[in-house]
C-alpha cells in the first residue's frame, strides 16, 4: 500500500530556511504527480506545490520562496523553503495524486 513519511520540519526564525523530505513506498513513485500540502491550526488543508513531468507549480503565497523537487531513484520528494514567514507555520504533508494516502506530516513553526 502507499506509504509516505515526511520529515525535516522544525522551529525556524522568520527569514530562515528548511528542507522537507517525503520518502514514498508501495507504489511506482516515478509514475505519479506528487504534491505538498499544509494545514495550519483551525484551517483547511491547502495545496502548496505540485511536481509532474512538466515541472513544478506553486500556490501564490509561496511562489518564489519554495521549490519542489524529486529524486525518483530514491523515491523521495523534497520541498526547499526559503524566506520563511510566520504564516508558513503548519503541518506539511506529501501526497501522490489520485491516492487517498497521507503520512503523519511534519510540523513547521516559523517564530522569533
Amino acid at each position: 500500500q502507499v506509504q509516505l513519511v515526511e520529515s525535516g520540519g522544525g522551529l525556524v526564525q522568520p527569514g530562515g530556511s528548511l528542507r522537507l523530505s517525503c520518502v514514498a513506498s508501495g507504489f511506482t513513485f516515478s509514475s505519479y504527480v506528487m504534491s505538498w500540502y499544509r494545514q495550519a491550526p483551525g484551517k483547511e488543508r491547502e495545496l502548496v506545490a505540485t511536481i509532474g513531468s512538466a515541472g513544478g507549480s506553486y500556490a501564490a503565497s509561496v511562489k518564489g520562496r519554495f521549490t519542489i523537487s524529486r529524486d525518483n531513484a530514491k523515491n523521495t520528494l523534497y520541498l526547499q523553503m526559503n524566506s520563511l514567514k510566520p504564516e508558513d507555520t503548519a503541518v506539511y504533508y506529501c501526497n501522490a495524486r489520485g491516492t487517498s494516502s497521507w503520512g503523519q506530516g511534519t510540523q513547521v513553526t516559523v517564530s522569533s
